[in-house]
């Protein structure tokens, strides 16, 4: 009898520790569960922080490309203006000093048009005059100075100024029929142009209009 009474004393003791366990393990489980998806919403919300931190780096990486690119371009522009005025100082520097050699020149052109040639009193002062001007022209076209003596040429408003329009048949119309004023360039910049008188046509007389007319 005694013994039956342990018997059954130690199955229900067994079944209480079986029970106990599966509470255990079940637990265990739950906290397990509990666990992971508390550690998944960690990952998923550090993930998003990461995305977030990614999107703001690529936005403010595109705003510096952009000044980068905006202060390169501008540093460009300001390297090519400062070779265009260094160019333009080069070719253009001494036009102030070549406007004031021109009255120079205009004086020995105007001594050679005043002066006999003929005359053996002055022909060696005038052959001086003339070795001078040409001396002084030569050196002046080392510089980049050219003088405009259009007679002849088409008339071109860039580099002459026209005085008067004269009709006649020596020259074609629109042409230059002679130059009361030389012009003169530097490196193709006009520093004076030439003042001229323009040829035009022969007005026509009646009888030609009046075949014209008929025909």
């Amino acid at each position: 009898m005694q013994t039956q009474e342990n018997e059954l004393q130690n199955a229900l003791n067994t079944q209480e520790v079986n029970a106990a366990e599966q509470q255990a393990q079940t637990q265990t489980c739950e906290c397990e569960k509990n666990n992971t998806e508390n550690c998944v919403d960690e990952k998923d919300q550090q993930i998003e922080a990461l995305k977030q931190e990614l999107e703001a780096l690529k936005a403010q990486s595109a705003q510096e490309k952009d000044v980068l690119m905006r202060t390169i371009a501008e540093a460009q522009n300001a390297k090519r203006m400062a070779l265009a005025d260094i160019e333009k100082e080069k070719k253009y520097g001494i036009e102030k000093f070549v406007k004031a050699l021109i009255p120079v020149v205009d004086s020995l052109d105007m001594a050679l048009s005043m002066t006999n040639r003929e005359d053996p009193a002055t022909k060696a002062t005038i052959d001086g005059v003339e070795n001078t001007l040409n001396l002084f022209l030569k050196e002046l076209k080392s510089f980049g100075v050219e003088r405009l003596d259009p007679v002849g040429e088409a008339f071109d408003p860039n580099f002459h100024q026209a005085i008067s329009m004269v009709p006649t048949d020596e020259v074609k119309p629109n042409c230059v029929l002679s130059v009361m004023q030389k012009g003169f360039v530097l490196n193709g910049r006009v520093v004076r142009p030439a003042m001229v008188m323009i040829a035009k046509a022969l007005p026509q007389n009646n009888e030609e209009q009046t075949i014209n007319i008929k025909a």
